[in-house]
């Protein structure tokens, strides 16, 4: 990468690494019933660990031309990025704060000038406070949830979405939601509201593409239970439905995103949860849900990871500081990561 593009990034407060591979191919995207990573560039959020990761890597495993990393721990992003490199695969990282729109503007500028539009994007990233919705402290708890979880894969889209068209060929865009978003869950109030506005912006935006006469972007919604990360460590699994393991999750989302499926709720009861939600009175799923298939008390037990720091503001002119700032003081039971 050119001194002049890291110098770009870093004056909008957004610092990017990564490798380049001059004239590694791209693949043309035209057989859409066959599409494919081979060839094309993937961008992950939440890319530094956990699931993120693993999306990452598979891009790589799986031929992509590039992989750009976003993430908002600047260190964490850079290992990852030394890592995946060297297969072949340009791999390119940004630590951004997705929930400030200056700074997803920025790098999504970034990466249009350095590596063009995105073939698949993954939103990712995520956090989730669990406590009692009135222990939730206004900005850093309920504002900062839904900037992320709902907010963040709008504006990213929409940073990406109109070269996407433009380019009029095949791309995938999957949207990671949670099946919190079709269902309500106690002590986890503010994250159940992002997922569910995740869901139906999801779906609404792939009829959009439809209706617009774009059926080549296909826009799939992931709705997993609980999986086993740190994100979500403690959570007691409700019945009939274990904490999903992170490479089994990302192996079949992975496989919808590619075919173009609308949408993949995991595990099986997932979809029955829903199901049974729109038949029964109030007074009965709350008794399913609560006392026999334990979905009420599923937080009870959550103790969740030590929350992350955003990055810190750009350093003065002709000073580079890329280490995240001091975390600060933990929220009851506050987790921030990717899933």
């Amino acid at each position: 990468m050119g001194l002049s593009s890291r110098a770009r990034a870093l004056r909008h407060g957004v610092g990017h690494f990564g490798t380049r591979a001059p004239g590694a191919p791209r693949r043309p995207a035209t057989d859409d019933a066959a599409f494919t990573a081979r060839g094309r560039t993937v961008l992950v959020t939440g890319a530094a660990m956990g699931m993120g990761r693993l999306y990452a890597e598979r891009a790589v495993r799986e031929g992509a031309a590039a992989v750009v990393l976003w993430d908002v721990d600047a260190a964490a992003l850079e290992a990852t990025a030394a890592a995946l490199a060297g297969a072949g695969t340009a791999v390119s990282a940004y630590p951004v704060d997705i929930s400030s729109l200056e700074q997803v503007q920025a790098a999504a500028a970034a990466v249009l000038a350095d590596t063009g539009a995105p073939d698949v994007l993954i939103n990712n990233a995520g956090i989730v406070t669990g406590s009692y919705f009135w222990e939730h402290r206004q900005q850093e708890d309920i504002a900062r949830t839904l900037q992320v979880n709902a907010l963040a894969p709008m504006h990213i889209t929409r940073e990406f979405l109109p070269a996407m068209i433009g380019r009029g060929t095949p791309a995938r865009i999957l949207n990671v939601a949670s099946a919190s978003g079709t269902l309500s869950v106690p002590r986890m109030s503010v994250y159940t509201a992002s997922k569910w506005a995740v869901i139906g912006w999801s779906d609404s935006l792939r009829l959009e593409l439809l209706a617009a006469g774009h059926p080549g972007i296909r826009v799939t919604t992931l709705i997993p239970s609980y999986i086993r990360t740190p994100m979500f460590a403690g959570v007691t699994a409700p019945l009939l439905t274990p904490l999903l393991e992170p490479g089994a999750v990302v192996d079949r989302a992975w496989q919808a995103m590619l075919e173009g499926r609308a949408r993949l709720q995991l595990p099986w009861t997932v979809a029955l949860g829903s199901a049974l939600r729109g038949v029964l009175p109030q007074p009965a799923w709350d008794l399913v849900a609560g006392r026999i298939f334990g979905v009420y008390r599923s937080m009870d037990t959550f103790t969740g990871r030590r929350p992350s720091a955003p990055p810190p503001a750009p350093p003065p002119a002709g000073i580079t500081a890329e280490t995240p700032a001091e975390t600060p003081a933990e929220t009851p039971a506050a987790a921030e990561a990717s899933r």
